[in-house]
């Protein structure tokens, strides 16, 4: 079916065009709101500036399809393969994305705000900018994924893989992370003031001058991890492992490292607990 053909039957009111292939066709700037495309192939088709509010996707073939600025606001992404698709700055505010292969996706300053992506599979994705305020991420896997200067407050990454993300300046400020692994991962710079991560791997990960006031990392493990400069006050620390870590010149005042594993760690010029600093 041709574009325009679409076009007319969508002003006409159809809303229903599920399994159409539309591969490689131009829809910039459609309008398809609230139509149902599910199990459609759109791979390599440029819907760019298309209006795709409460739009139904669900396993739809959009790997490779140029959706920058797209407004996919509480659409419906469940199963759907965006591989290297390109969402620069695409509004996904509420919409769904549970399961979807998103490898290698580019959603750089997308907003996400609220929106479900429990169960994705981002492998090395790129969102930096985006705005993940309040999502969903259980198990989502965000190995090697590009993170920094993100905003992921208040999100939910229960059980996710994020080994040798880049978070680096990210804000994940009141974030759930327990459970996570984190191993490798670039963290310096990153907020997680309030963040709760027990149980979590941050095995070799970077968190150069990270700000983790008043966070809970219990039960977890940081063997290796650069924690140089990092903010640690009132962080809970206990029953962690921190073996060979280096927390050079960082902020432990008032922490809980009761039963913290602190063989070979470098502590010089630690401030500690007690407020004293360690030579």
């Amino acid at each position: 079916m041709e574009v325009g053909e679409i076009n007319r039957q969508y002003a006409a009111g159809e809303r229903n065009f599920r399994e159409i292939d539309l591969m490689g066709k131009d829809l910039k700037g459609v309008n398809f709101s609230d139509a149902n495309f599910s199990r459609a192939n759109l791979e390599n088709a440029n819907l760019s500036g298309a209006i795709l509010t409460g739009i139904n996707l669900r396993e739809v073939k959009l790997s490779g399809a140029d959706l920058t600025n797209a407004n996919l606001t509480d659409a419906n992404l469940i199963g759907t393969d965006i591989t290297k698709a390109n969402l620069t700055e695409a509004n996904l505010t509420g919409a769904n994305l549970r399961g979807s292969m998103a490898k290698e996706v580019n959603l750089s300053k997308a907003n996400l705000i609220g929106a479900n992506l429990t169960e994705a599979n981002m492998t090395e994705a790129n969102l930096h900018g985006a705005n993940l305020t309040e999502a969903s991420m259980i198990r989502i896997n965000l190995i090697k994924a590009v993170l920094s200067w993100s905003t992921l407050k208040a999100v939910n990454l229960t059980n996710a893989l994020l080994s040798e993300a880049f978070l680096e300046r990210a804000n994940l400020t009141q974030a759930i992370l327990s459970g996570a692994s984190l191993n490798g991962a670039n963290l310096n710079a990153a907020d997680l003031r309030q963040v709760i991560m027990i149980g979590s791997n941050l095995s070799d990960a970077s968190l150069q001058k990270a700000n983790l006031r008043v966070a809970n990392i219990s039960w977890s493990t940081l063997r290796g991890a650069n924690l140089t400069g990092a903010n640690l006050y009132r962080a809970k620390l206990n029953w962690s492992n921190l073996s060979g870590a280096i927390l050079l010149e960082a902020v432990l005042i008032d922490a809980n490292i009761d039963r913290a594993n602190l063989r070979d760690a470098d502590m010089r010029k630690v401030i500690m607990p007690d407020g004293t600093t360690h030579d």
